[in-house]
């Protein structure tokens, strides 16, 4: 091989090298916050948990969508762990939340209302506001501070704003309009 032509070769290795480097960047740079666990084989999953995600025997996961939280397209709000899953057929997206001081009894409810953006009866402006329930008197329902802040309820004032993070309520606003089913575990 002449000189001239082990040039080329190595012109166009050290192009395809940038070239791939180039696209493992934008793959990281364009990568979710949290990476899902791979998804099980086709026969893990079951009507009652399609993602294949529920807690197996010997296993615990908080982030594992709980068992004998409904089917199909639903949120799903955790009591205890304090998170949230957007189910949309076999996909679920799950984030942490900040309970409010006023919380709905475990039962499966539907969305009644939603609002764009308005201030909570806390006095912080929010937006992507999901109504679900009643206890007392008080609205109980998802809401993103727009300031971003998750800050503990207070617990000297009964509200039912149950905080996410801006971010995650891009996500819910979309899939949770009115009639979507919100399923509250212990």
């Amino acid at each position: 091989m002449s000189r001239s032509s082990s040039g080329i070769v190595a012109g166009l290795t050290a192009a395809a090298m940038a070239v791939v480097g180039f696209l493992a960047y934008q793959a990281s740079a364009n990568a979710p916050d949290t990476v899902a666990a791979p998804k099980p084989s086709a026969s893990a999953a079951s009507p009652a948990d399609p993602s294949g995600t529920a807690k197996k025997p010997g296993r615990t996961s908080p982030t594992a969508l709980p068992p004998q939280s409904g089917t199909g397209t639903r949120v799903v709000y955790s009591l205890a762990l304090k998170r949230v899953w957007v189910v949309n057929g076999a996909k679920a997206r799950t984030f942490t939340v900040m309970p409010s001081a006023v919380n709905p009894e475990p039962g499966t409810y539907q969305v009644r209302s939603r609002s764009g953006n308005i201030v909570g009866s806390d006095g912080v402006p929010i937006e992507h506001v999901v109504r679900f329930a009643s206890v007392n008197g008080v609205t109980v329902g998802f809401s993103a501070a727009r300031d971003g802040s998750m800050a503990s309820p207070d617990t000297d004032v009964r509200t039912g704003g149950i905080r996410m993070k801006r971010a995650d309520g891009d996500v819910m606003w979309p899939l949770a309009t009115v009639g979507t089913k919100v399923v509250v575990v212990p």
